[in-house]
């Protein structure tokens, strides 16, 4: 008789044990495919929420007056637009979401405003991401809210600066902040109404770094990009990229605690299962030592169950995981539950190939037990 038909015809007869075989390495792999989905959905839950409060990192103009810049959020000194394209075209580098940005104060229709030249959004070179801000089309403008109010403007309507006409897009909803007094623009039209041909206030962008212990990542990004720019300067929003990173460990580091205690627990418990099927086959194993089946033989009918045991348990696994990730996820990551909560093809290799590995591992004490026990022992006792 042939190998496989003896572990199949083994599982046939203990169908207890090799069920309860299988639930042990299914909830250790649905614990792993849980852990991996909701781990990645974090990731990008988190990425997204602190999108959503803005850029984190300014790069300006070397002679910009750092203090005038922290008190009024405008550098008081340009450097050239082609810096932007020199960031953007770096690889393996530690930023991304650049967008060039020019802005001046200014009195326009007796009302103090805020001009604000936007470029499209650019990320680096295979890290192509939605852009965080809306793209504003030359000879456009976006009003804010304060402006419009005061002056009487709506959508549609045609606008006149320092002779340069734009076209009214969009009239911004009220947002309690700076945003109010500001036209935004192209780039290209502020560049123009500003008089700064080729020139920019600053670049921002939102760093890629996540919080190591004892590393200022502040000054990690100082030296990448003050190695591609040495004309500018690095500013940060300690504040919320602290708060991004510590997230993202946050999750991470719980996750590295749980994970190992229940896979611990459950290598326990396949190898106990393991140790009851060895003491219930010690006759059987008797016999088939005394009809001359070799070591090895006896070794692979064990194994070969294990092997079989992982793989059942790493397909249903990945079917209970999957379906708790996708049940649990939306409510739990509502901003990216469409896009991020998903089983993904690789946690399944993954699981295929570890979960019979982890079986084996967990299986191998009592199978050397089983290949080493003397037979005529065996059958002496009965």
């Amino acid at each position: 008789m042939s190998t496989v038909r003896m572990i199949f015809k083994e599982l046939w007869h203990r169908k207890i044990n090799f069920l309860l075989g299988v639930l042990a390495v299914t909830v250790a792999v649905a614990f792993f495919v849980a852990f991996q989905t909701a781990a990645r959905a974090s990731n990008r839950e988190t990425a997204r929420l602190m999108l959503s409060m803005g850029y984190n990192l300014h790069v300006i103009a070397w002679d910009a007056d750092v203090g005038d810049f922290l008190m009024t959020g405008v550098a008081n000194a340009t450097m050239p637009e082609s810096h932007l394209e020199t960031l953007a075209s770096q690889k393996n580098i530690s930023y991304n979401h650049l967008l060039a940005v020019l802005e001046k104060q200014m009195i326009w229709r007796d009302v103090p405003v805020l001009v604000t030249g936007l470029a499209p959004e650019v990320c680096p070179p295979g890290r192509k991401k939605p852009p965080m801000v809306f793209q504003i089309e030359p000879g456009t403008a976006y009003i804010g809210y304060q402006v419009a109010v005061r002056l009487g403007i709506e959508k549609g309507n045609k606008i006149e600066i320092d002779g340069t006409q734009l076209e009214v897009a969009r009239c911004l909803a009220e947002s309690g902040g700076v945003d109010d007094m500001r036209i935004q623009c192209h780039l290209a039209d502020a560049q123009q109404i500003l008089a700064c041909p080729g020139q920019i206030s600053e670049i921002q962008a939102v760093d890629c770094l996540c919080f190591v212990e004892g590393a200022d990542p502040l000054e990690m990004l100082r030296t990448e990009i003050g190695a591609i720019l040495p004309d500018t300067q690095v500013l940060q929003a300690k504040s919320m990229a602290d708060a991004r990173a510590r997230q993202r460990q946050m999750v991470f580091k719980t996750f590295a605690v749980m994970v190992p205690f229940v896979v611990i627990a459950c290598g326990v418990w396949v190898g106990v299962l393991a140790i009851m099927n060895v003491r219930e086959r010690q006759t059987e194993i008797g016999l088939l030592r005394a009809l001359g089946y070799g070591a090895a033989k006896i070794g692979g009918l064990f194994l070969g169950k294990a092997m079989l045991t992982g793989l059942l348990g790493a397909l249903v696994g990945f079917g209970a995981g999957a379906t708790l990730a996708l049940v649990f996820g939306p409510e739990i990551f509502r901003l990216t539950a469409r896009t991020t909560v998903r089983p993904e093809a690789v946690v399944l290799l993954q699981s295929l190939a570890a979960a019979p590995l982890f079986s084996i591992v967990a299986s191998f004490v009592p199978v050397m037990f089983a290949v080493s026990y003397d037979p005529a022992a065996t059958l002496r006792e009965e």
